[in-house]
C-alpha cells in the first residue's frame, strides 16, 4: 500500500532543524563528568540571548521575528518539590533592545521590556539543567504590529530549555512560544502566535 508523502511546512522544518543543531552543538561542548556550581538560592543569573522564529497560524503565519535580549535573574528558593520536578524558582527581568518583526509589506523595528519571568530549574545535580519558564512584557515598534493595528503590544508565553554548565559560564538552548497582541488597545487585534528557538550565553554567580 502506498503511503502519501506528507511534507512538513518549510518554516517548521527550518525551526526543527535549527533547534536540533543547537542542542547537539551545546551537548558536545559539555564534558560528560563535568561539575560546575549552577543556580543556588540567593545567587544571580546574568545572560545575553538571541532568538528567532515565525508565526504559527492565521493571517500572521507568514510573519518572522528576531530579537536580542539581556537578562538578570535572582534565584529565590532552595530545591524543593516532588520527585523529578524538584527544583529552584527564579525571578528575572529582561531588556530587549532589538526586536524585529518581518511582515508581508514591511519590517517593524522595535524594543521591549519584560518585567517578569518565572523559571523553574530542575535540581539535576549534573552539568545539564532542564528548565521551564513563563513570562511577559511590552513591545514598542516604529510601525504597527500586526499591520494596521498598534505601535504598542504586549508579549506573553513560555519556554522549555536546557542550561549546559561549564567552568565559568553556561550555554542555554530553548524552544519558546510567544504571543504578541495589543490587548484590545485597537481594533482589530489579530495578534501573532510565534514559535522561536533561542540560544543564550551567561553565568550563575554564587551568593556570598
Amino acid at each position: 500500500m502506498l503511503v502519501p508523502d506528507i511534507k512538513e511546512p518549510e518554516g517548521d522544518a527550518v525551526v526543527d532543524r535549527l533547534f536540533i543543531a543547537l542542542a547537539f552543538a551545546a551537548f558536545v561542548t559539555v564534558p560528560a563528568s563535568f561539575a560546575q556550581a549552577g543556580p543556588v538560592e540567593g545567587g544571580h543569573e546574568w545572560h545575553v540571548w538571541t532568538g528567532g522564529g515565525h508565526g504559527l497560524s492565521g493571517s500572521q503565519s507568514g510573519d518572522g521575528v528576531w530579537n536580542v535580549g539581556l537578562r538578570y535573574g535572582l534565584i529565590l528558593t532552595a530545591p524543593h518539590g516532588p520527585g523529578f520536578l524538584r527544583g529552584r524558582l527564579e525571578y528575572a527581568i529582561e531588556a530587549v533592545p532589538v526586536f524585529l518583526v518581518v511582515q508581508k509589506t514591511n519590517t517593524a523595528y522595535g524594543a521591549g521590556i519584560n518585567p517578569f519571568a518565572f523559571k523553574w530549574a530542575l535540581d539535576t545535580r549534573k552539568s545539564v539543567v532542564p528548565y521551564f519558564e513563563i513570562g511577559g512584557g511590552t513591545l514598542f515598534t516604529n510601525t504597527k504590529v500586526p499591520e494596521g493595528t498598534s505601535h504598542v503590544n504586549f508579549t506573553s508565553g513560555g519556554a522549555l530549555g536546557l542550561h549546559f554548565l561549564r567552568s565559568k559560564h553556561n550555554i542555554s538552548a530553548e524552544v519558546r512560544y510567544m504571543h504578541i497582541s495589543n490587548a484590545g488597545l485597537t481594533t482589530p487585534n489579530p495578534g501573532i502566535n510565534t514559535i522561536q528557538v533561542r540560544l543564550g550565553f551567561g553565568l550563575f554567580s554564587q551568593k556570598e
